[in-house]
């Protein structure tokens, strides 16, 4: 089913002249037996609606400005193909795919032989999707961290932490997040706060003076960046994090089946054991501030929001600032910390591990998740740092 080229910027139909022979792939042959005839009535309507309105809007939607009939022919190859892994890889049909199927997709393709420029494409076409869904069905934009080049230059998707700059960047975390200033605290939260600070201190509740919650140390960005560290969370994934999802006696973080994109079960990823302990320290100190009071999430921002790929970059690129890493020229972003851990988990380990502990569905291999024991990759990351 194709929608023909060259009809006028209204309503799209399939009926009007063809522009030199060519046409839009609604549904191209390669879809051919992937779908039920049910499913394939819903995506060739769907499909329709996303592609008229890319010819018609899509460029600037508010000064009604399309994307040429050239631009939405690759698209439409692109995203189909795009479509077609998401059902593959998944758990069969579903239309729309999300911005974790995106993710996925660009992560997938980050691995692949693809060429850069053909990775480039494929990217832009996800992102015209994605405009689409936010624009005509309210969905969250698709921002992503990295972004490959479609000009068949030489630029990496991604960049990747060393070593030595993974084990920098967690030692400056340590330095980061103070507790409130005694003298900002009302009468009933200074109470909560002297009880905690003289469990740190090790000193009777009555001893404890304004000058003890100077020596004190949040541990808020240490336990976040160390998670992230050890588990290589993308940004949505720290912004959704439940206090309840870390098991910090078995130094665990378990995803719940309905929280993983696709998966099968719950995930189980392996954390060093000083990560689960600057994460019951965080805990323990979480429940005192008020903006967690109606929230089960870990983590939020001192507004009281869920953490974003931009105020993740920045605290990213202050900490590398602080350690004395250099990130001009880097496509340095919060992914760049998921990218190291797959690089050097790889290198320590082997692909199962590293599939393992990202989460990520790696197509067309034969490698199981979760085949490498927890204690294992724990192994790995004490060596990664």
């Amino acid at each position: 089913m194709d929608l023909p080229i060259g009809l006028k910027r209204c309503d799209v139909s399939l009926n009007g002249d063809l522009d030199p022979g060519r046409s839009i792939p609604v549904v191209p042959k390669s879809h051919e037996g992937v779908l039920t005839e049910k499913e394939l009535v819903d995506y060739k309507d769907q499909r329709v609606k996303f592609l008229s309105w890319l010819l018609n809007f899509g460029k600037s939607p508010d000064k009604g400005k399309g994307y040429s009939e050239y631009t939405i022919y690759s698209d439409a190859y692109r995203t189909a193909k795009f479509d077609k892994w998401v059902w593959i890889e998944g758990d069969g049909y579903r239309y729309p795919p999300d911005k974790g199927d995106a993710d996925d997709f660009l992560e997938y393709l980050a691995y692949s032989d693809e060429g850069e420029v053909e990775k480039g494409k494929l990217q832009e076409g996800i992102q015209h999707l994605g405009k689409w869904l936010h624009h005509e069905r309210g969905r969250d934009e698709w921002e992503f961290d990295f972004r490959f080049d479609g000009s068949g230059g030489n630029h990496q998707p991604q960049d990747f932490l060393t070593k030595e700059e993974r084990r920098a960047i967690r030692q400056e975390a340590l330095n980061y997040g103070d507790i409130p200033n005694y003298n900002s605290l009302t009468p009933a939260e200074r109470s909560g706060w002297k009880r905690h600070v003289a469990n740190v201190l090790g000193k009777p509740y009555e001893d404890v003076s304004p000058e003890d919650f100077e020596k004190i140390e949040g541990w808020k960005v240490p336990s976040l960046v160390w998670v992230s560290l050890d588990a290589g969370l993308r940004p949505d994934e720290v912004s959704n994090v439940r206090e309840s999802w870390i098991d910090t006696d078995n130094a665990v973080l378990r995803i719940p089946k309905q929280e993983s994109s696709k998966n099968v079960g719950n995930w189980t990823v392996s954390l060093t054991e000083r990560t689960a302990t600057a994460v019951e320290r965080w805990k323990d100190e979480r429940q005192l501030y008020d903006r967690y009071t109606n929230s089960h999430l870990l983590w939020l921002t001192s507004q009281g929001n869920p953490y974003g790929s931009k105020s993740l970059r920045r605290l990213l690129h202050q900490l590398c600032d602080e350690a004395g890493i250099e990130t001009a020229n880097r496509s340095m972003s919060w992914y760049t910390i998921r990218h190291s851990v797959g690089t050097l988990m790889t290198k320590e380990r082997d692909l199962a591990a590293t599939k393992s502990q990202l989460r990520h569905k790696a197509p067309k291999t034969t490698m199981k998740y979760d085949q490498v024991p927890v204690e294992d990759r724990r192994d790995a990351l004490d060596k990664m740092g």
